[in-house]
């Protein structure tokens, strides 16, 4: 797939996680939804009760894969195993979206040795020989389940010393190389602007206006835990009126992306999600342009 850029279509659509506390409320109560959104490796199982649930999912809305442990960015390569399940995954269920992250968490403890996982994603260094690395990893990605996938910005914690360009150029080339697309996750703009100590809205709006509006194919919203010290991004509360400010400003100059309300900690009841997309929703029908 080099070479082809992933066509992101136009159109909003706004989702929330299907996590476990609410799978009898939403398969009861059907809520209108424009899809939602599953962890993959929750599902690497083949069949059992989890499986059964999703296919029941998947008949009601568009279902989106989020994984978490591909390890794009690993120079270690990918994990064959982990290749394998997601690509019966993906058969099985037919997702609107497959997505993973721009990270690395493989890596051989010293020279010669097999490759560990680190439970975590390890922000890569965005240079020459990293984006070399990730457009490999993430063709051979899109070649075994055959389509483009999504690759997430990270909330980081600390940055490499040989950056060599700017966070939306590396992406904006990734995905011109390797077809892949962008998913924005605006959340993890603001956190990183906090703990960087600048003005977080206007960070966030110039990273917006920096990558290419065509190849966001989903945008992510979520809540973060400000400890003082640090700003961390738990996914655990309401969106932040900040970052409800970039996305009005994303969708101006992107027009509307299918938009996700990421919640993974401290689960509320189903009513608060709900609430979140429907607020989502208004944005987005706000920022459309009125007709003459």
């Amino acid at each position: 797939m080099s070479g082809k850029t992933v066509t992101v279509a136009e159109g909003g659509g706004v989702g929330i996680g299907l996590r476990q506390p609410h799978y009898e409320a939403m398969l009861r109560d059907r809520p209108g939804l424009g899809f939602v959104e599953v962890h993959s490796e929750n599902f690497f199982a083949d069949g059992g009760a989890a499986l059964a649930l999703l296919r029941v999912a998947r008949e009601q809305w568009p279902l989106s894969l989020h994984g978490v442990g591909l390890s794009l960015g690993s120079a270690a390569g990918l994990d064959d195993w982990h290749l394998d399940r997601l690509a019966r995954l993906v058969a099985r269920i037919e997702p609107v979206r497959v997505s993973d992250h721009a990270s690395f968490a493989r890596a051989p403890r010293h020279a010669g040795a097999a490759p560990v996982h680190a439970n975590d994603l390890l922000p890569v260094a965005f240079t020459e020989a990293a984006l070399d690395i990730m457009v490999a990893n993430v063709q051979r990605v899109q070649e075994r389940l055959q389509r483009p996938i999504l690759v997430e910005n990270l909330s980081a914690y600390l940055h490499w010393a040989d950056d060599a360009m700017d966070e939306p150029e590396f992406f904006n080339r990734l995905a011109r190389r390797s077809g892949c697309g962008l998913l924005l996750d605006l959340n993890n703009l603001v956190v990183n602007a906090l703990n960087e100590g600048v003005d977080e809205v206007a960070a966030a709006c110039a990273w917006v206006d920096r990558v290419a509006p065509d190849i966001v194919g989903e945008v992510h919203l979520a809540g973060y835990h400000d400890a003082g010290d640090i700003v961390i991004d738990d996914h655990g509360s309401r969106v932040r009126g900040n970052v409800w400010q970039v996305y009005r400003h994303a969708l101006q100059r992107l027009g509307p992306r299918p938009t996700l309300i990421e919640w993974d900690t401290a689960l509320p009841e189903l009513a608060v999600l709900l609430d979140e997309a429907a607020r989502a929703r208004q944005c987005q029908h706000d920022a459309l342009p009125v007709a003459a």
